[in-house]
């Protein structure tokens, strides 16, 4: 199972210094917790896709296309790719490219965004969001496949004799998991095209997250990909970790309570009893994390929110080393320990997916 970290990329005053990032200071921090990720040994970074302040990640195919370059071994992917506002000419080209440089050590979340201004600021329509999501995949998927594209449909220009560059690494497109809070329909998306589904359930009970999960199995069963236990999913969560309880309570309370997204809202106490956020020990994180499996059943990705809301960088890496070397490998052990037979532990790697285009057409 894949363990990692997700950045939504804000820019958050700390509110026990009062100091507040530049974008600049931000960036630079962003990869630096991606090559520290790495480093520890944590299997996925994804970073999302803003256009916006307070968030400064507006090009991820240039952070992840330098962070190919001084990573290992990490997965560099995204936390949303926006299908919507983006020309899916483009993305084909800049994530066929981000694979080349990466040599295939890269996938990428197909989303919507949460930003409504988003829509007409690249000249679409925030009414169409799910019209625009469903055809823009479509002609991605083509452009991806096929050399050569005769293509015409509501939202963009049509496409004559035209044929994307780079091409995909050895022939075969990277792996796409399509992110969705509340939207059935990209769930179903994920299912009729056999990709990934990954519920962001950062803000939401688990019980609205098994229902999603649940429906994506199915729709990935009635398809023809096999049973629904062997469909690829993949959580969000959020996490501060302390070696003893309290210390992390005392230390996250202020950057909870201060927080742009919830901060003012409801207590830390309630927004922990209904959500996935831990604030706790190692073993409280791993404990709560273990038994999401009851709920969605055996998934193979699971990322962690941990540089948000003003946090220092020096704590966002000790939270990193706390989850390397303390949660990670306990959860990985129990969470393969228990996992059918025939259920992937891993989402497809580009050398399984080349292995598998090449057995079709032998």
């Amino acid at each position: 199972m894949q363990f990692g970290i997700f950045s939504v990329s804000d820019v958050t005053t700390d509110p026990t210094t009062g100091q507040t990032p530049d974008d600049t200071q931000r960036v630079r921090s962003m990869l630096t917790i991606a090559q520290h990720a790495d480093q520890a040994g944590l299997d996925v970074f994804a970073t999302g896709e803003h256009h916006n302040p307070p968030f400064v990640a507006s090009s991820p195919t240039t952070m992840l296309g330098y962070l190919a370059g001084v990573t290992k071994n990490i997965v560099l992917s995204t936390s949303t790719t926006l299908i919507t506002t983006n020309d899916p000419v483009k993305i084909a080209e800049d994530y066929a490219m981000l694979q080349v440089i990466s040599n295939g050590r890269m996938d990428l979340m197909m989303g919507r965004g949460n930003t409504g201004p988003v829509y007409p600021w690249f000249g679409k329509d925030i009414r169409q969001g799910i019209p625009l999501a469903i055809e823009n995949y479509a002609l991605l998927r083509r452009l991806w496949e096929e050399d050569v594209v005769d293509w015409e449909g509501n939202f963009r220009t049509p496409l004559r004799g035209f044929t994307a560059t780079p091409r995909p690494l050895d022939g075969v497109p990277p792996f796409v998991w399509h992110g969705s809070i509340r939207s059935p329909e990209i769930a179903e998306q994920a299912a009729y095209y056999g990709d990934g589904f990954f519920h962001n359930n950062i803000f939401w009970p688990m019980s609205h997250t098994k229902q999603m999960v649940q429906f994506y199995r199915q729709r990935w069963e009635h398809y023809g990909h096999g049973p629904a236990g062997t469909a690829i999913v993949g959580l969000g969560g959020q996490a501060f970790l302390r070696k003893n309880s309290q210390d992390a309570w005392n230390e996250f309370r202020p950057y909870f309570d201060n927080a742009p997204v919830y901060g003012h809202g409801p207590s830390m106490e309630d927004f922990t009893a209904t959500t996935p956020l831990t604030v706790g020990s190692p073993q409280q994180v791993i404990d709560r994390y273990a038994s999401m499996r009851e709920d969605v059943g055996d998934y193979q990705r699971q990322l962690f929110l941990i540089d948000h809301a003003g946090l220092p960088l020096k704590t966002v890496l000790e939270q990193i080393d706390l989850l390397a070397e303390e949660v990670v490998p306990v959860l990985r052990k129990e969470m393969e320990s228990q996992r059918p037979e025939g259920v992937p532990a891993n989402p497809p790697s580009h050398a399984e997916r080349v292995e598998q285009a090449r057995a079709k057409t032998s």
